[in-house]
């Protein structure tokens, strides 16, 4: 659990500092409902195991990060205000239930404004995993994260959506969008 909450901390880290660059993007695109719903980028990860889908404007940025862990993967738009990151950890006998109220905690501990929208067990494909959804300050800007803990193949699976909150149910109907693809095999 250590090291995907070092690679959740690496993963938010890298989404503040995109929060806070301040860059005025004179070029940037309106979030166009229909226009997402027909360019969409299919991910699967193990082999096949683990798949889902996310929205067209985000591509792998994996090798962007500064680290090359091959269990660590990042996807972003161009601005990096919205990104998805999947960590495959080392297995744990800790309930899923117990790894989300850390996790909380440690989200808690670096923003104490934080959020909880939920925290509640789902089920995806027959499996078990905890979803925890959140509103946290990133860059002084909130942003909406949900992360899903799960076991897939031995894997502890983490994988956290990040979006921008100004419109908190905007975000959560886009990350909930991209949880709904999820597929463990």
């Amino acid at each position: 659990m250590q090291k995907a909450a070092k690679y959740l901390g690496i993963g938010l880290l890298v989404i503040g500092l995109a929060a806070c660059d301040n860059k005025n993007d004179s070029n940037a695109t309106v979030d166009n409902g229909a226009a997402q719903s027909q360019s969409q980028t299919k991910v699967s990860l193990l082999e096949g195991k683990l798949a889902f889908t996310l929205p067209g404007d985000m591509s792998d940025q994996s090798g962007k990060v500064g680290t090359q862990a091959n269990n660590m993967h990042v996807y972003a738009d161009s601005t990096g205000h919205k990104a998805v990151i999947v960590i495959l950890g080392d297995n744990t006998t800790e309930g899923l239930d117990v790894l989300a109220q850390r996790l909380e905690d440690q989200q808690r501990s670096r923003d104490p404004d934080l959020q909880v929208v939920t925290n509640k067990a789902i089920t995806v494909n027959g499996q078990t995993f905890q979803q925890l959804d959140s509103i946290v300050s990133s860059g002084g800007k909130p942003a909406y994260s949900s992360v899903a803990i799960g076991k897939v193949d031995n894997h502890l699976l983490t994988m956290q959506i990040t979006l921008p909150a100004e419109n908190q149910q905007s975000a959560q109907t886009a990350a909930e969008s991209i949880l709904n693809t999820l597929v463990v095999k």
